[in-house]
């Protein structure tokens, strides 16, 4: 006769039955919840409601990014601060941003703006603690019209249960990918220009400016000289030119001097306003560049409008340090 069970085997299967029921529970009950394809179809209900409502949270505060303008005085920022955000982020988070407005996430340029968040991803820390990452994507009025990134800016939110409503309790912005963007860099100035990729193939071309004083023994007289750096678009024909961008360059004591009003530029009233500078050279748009208002005029507004002009500390300007002149 077999003997199937004896006292010491039945004792050691059911005790290795409990133990496997202990781990399947165990394992349901921390399934992890993975949101990059979707929700799990182990994630139990209410977390997959918990995940679907701090999605369409973070959904909102990216729509509303846009309509909180962070060049306005710092006094209108934070009412726009509370009026767009105040019902998606904590109170402590509200009262942050509020105190130094110029951290706070909203459009910080004209052109280009923030449109949205997109590839969101939800992690569950807690029962009442989420992290949402993603990415803001800028837009210019190309993006609107064809669609598209101008730029990609990563952000991590936290986001926890508050008095039963899910609200966003930390923020933390992550570093520019440029998708349609590259630069030149100019080496003998010292900066770099960010362009949109439809200018990629463009030319250089090399020119000067002028400085008068009217006071002088024989009228207007020239006493400062110096380069204006143009960029041209790779699509500029002769007859029909479309608009440069001009970027006259100066030294430092140039500056100071026109800047004193020792001397003018041309016949407009108001001088060049300054687009960036280093320890040597100050850059800067000349006065009514567009008054001609030719093709893609709007373009270079909005190129000019981003901020693309970035310096760099000269090491050593070697030959070109005295490309830039005061006439004696």
């Amino acid at each position: 006769m077999i003997k199937l069970f004896g006292k010491d085997t039945l004792k050691w299967s059911i005790l290795g039955i409990a133990i496997l029921l202990v781990i399947a529970v165990t394992a349901l009950t921390n399934a992890k919840v993975d949101t990059s394809d979707g929700l799990n179809k182990s994630t139990p209900p209410d977390v997959q409601d918990d995940i679907v409502a701090v999605e369409s949270l973070v959904e909102e505060f990216g729509s509303r990014l846009q309509l909180v303008s962070l060049l306005a005085p710092e006094n209108v920022v934070a009412k726009s601060i509370e009026e767009h955000y105040g019902d998606l982020v904590s109170p402590e988070l509200l009262a942050q941003w509020q105190n130094d407005p110029q951290n706070a996430p909203g459009r910080a340029v004209s052109s280009p703006w923030p449109d949205r968040i997109d590839s969101i991803k939800v992690r569950r820390v807690s029962d009442d603690e989420y992290e949402a990452s993603g990415e803001i994507i800028e837009i210019t009025s190309v993006e609107k019209e064809n669609g598209g990134a101008h730029a990609k800016l990563p952000i991590i939110l936290v986001v926890k249960k508050i008095d039963g409503r899910w609200l966003i309790d930390a923020v933390t912005l992550g570093r520019y990918g440029e998708v349609n963007t590259f630069a030149y860099e100019n080496n003998q100035y010292g900066f770099r220009f960010s362009l949109p990729r439809s200018w990629e193939d463009y030319s250089i071309v090399s020119d000067n400016w002028e400085g008068y004083t009217p006071d002088g023994p024989q009228g207007y007289q020239v006493v400062a000289t110096g380069p204006i750096v143009i960029i041209r678009h790779p699509e500029w024909p002769e007859e029909n030119p479309r608009q440069d961008i001009p970027i006259m360059v100066f030294t430092l004591d140039q500056w100071e001097k026109l800047e004193r009003g020792e001397f003018h530029i041309g016949a407009a009233p108001i001088g060049p306003s300054e687009l960036g500078r280093n320890d040597r050279y100050v850059f800067a748009l000349p006065a009514r560049y567009n008054f001609a208002f030719p093709t893609g005029f709007e373009e270079v507004e909005e190129i000019i409008e981003s901020g693309p002009l970035k310096s760099n500390v000269i090491i050593d300007a070697g030959p070109h340090r005295d490309a830039i002149s005061l006439p004696e």
